[in-house]
């Protein structure tokens, strides 16, 4: 499990955590105690895959710290996992939304079945269960190449080379979002999300539009459809990376 990092937060460093540390390390798990205030976290944060949040009783993160922590871990797709007593555990699965919450713990923790549920976050996280993932549909086979190298590090890729070889993938299987060619022969784009928004299994995946075309008229056109977005194909790796990253932290 080498490589693999855990923020151990708390108001102070007590026995229980100093031995719930040594259980996360040797697990093989790099796990660092911090107190929960935001410039240490921050300053800490570099590689973090989890966030382990331990509450004794009567203990609770500060507001400021659990809305940082909330952003941080929406931007970052990085889960949490808290401990504590039952009413402070409400206050928590009440502000952090559930989908950045991937198991909780009520005290007195059993160290083990900890351990075995961080050790099981970690598996998904590597066979990358966790990850959005995202169709790009393109005629074009070495856009379409291009494109999935730049994201298959961070979402699950999948391809179609057609319209209504995009339309068949989605009978047997669920994405996050499209990424669609706006000029394709046979079945362009619009005729592509024409269909999908006549079907009640993808009238609400979101779809963006990719186009090669950025004069007034033909933008104004893809824009007149109403995607969620568009991005013309001289866009970066990085920009691209950067806008899908912004388009799902603000559809949590």
């Amino acid at each position: 499990m080498s490589g693999k990092r855990v923020l151990l937060l708390g108001e102070k460093e007590t026995f229980l955590i100093r031995v719930l540390l040594k259980k996360i390390q040797d697990s093989g798990i790099e796990c660092k105690f911090v107190n929960w205030n935001i410039n240490d976290i921050n300053s800490s944060w570099a590689g973090c895959e989890l966030v382990t949040l331990y509450m004794d009783e009567g203990e609770r993160p500060p507001g400021d710290v659990l809305h940082f922590l909330t952003d941080k871990m929406s931007e970052e797709n990085v889960m949490m996992i808290p401990i504590g007593e039952k009413n402070d555990m409400q206050v928590i699965l009440d502000r952090v939304p559930g989908d950045l919450i991937y198991k909780s713990f009520l005290r007195p923790v059993d160290n083990n079945e900890f351990i075995g549920a961080l050790l099981d976050l970690f598996n998904k996280l590597e066979a990358g269960e966790f990850k959005k993932s995202i169709l790009i549909v393109d005629d074009d086979p070495n856009y379409l190449g291009l494109v999935r190298e730049w994201l298959k590090g961070t979402y699950k890729v999948s391809m179609a080379n057609s319209g209504l070889q995009a339309i068949k993938f989605l009978g047997k299987n669920k994405v996050d979002l499209i990424l669609l060619d706006h000029e394709m022969p046979v079945t362009s784009g619009p005729q592509v999300l024409e269909m999908l928004r006549s079907e009640e299994e993808t009238k609400d995946i979101p779809v963006m539009f990719l186009t090669g075309k950025s004069d007034k008229e033909s933008v104004m056109a893809v824009v007149a459809l109403k995607p969620e977005g568009y991005f013309l194909k001289t866009i970066t790796k990085d920009e691209l990376l950067e806008k899908l990253a912004e388009f799902f932290v603000m559809r949590k």
